[in-house]
């Protein structure tokens, strides 16, 4: 009978969405402020803090920084890089 009022591990807490949205707003702004990195083209989402990074940059060296600046960002656990160089 409790199993069925236990919470699904599977879905995030109200303050976890939060947390999840201020890590990608932190981001985003991050990437923004960073003259190196085409960050209109990269697509961030955040689930219990790990990051996905998505879309698409001039080189390697821009991919890169894309991916240190989003673990630089406090409260990511993990990048994802699904980042493609054009």
């Amino acid at each position: 009978m409790l199993a069925a009022c236990a919470g699904s591990p599977n879905k995030s807490s109200t303050g976890e969405l939060i947390d999840d949205s201020v890590i990608t707003t932190k981001v985003k702004s991050a990437l923004l402020a960073d003259k190196t990195v085409s960050s209109m083209d990269v697509s961030v989402e955040t689930f219990k803090g790990r990051v996905l990074l998505a879309g698409f940059v001039k080189s390697p060296d821009e991919r890169e920084r894309a991916v240190t600046i989003a673990r630089s960002v406090t409260g990511v656990k993990a990048v994802s890089d699904k980042i493609e160089v054009r």
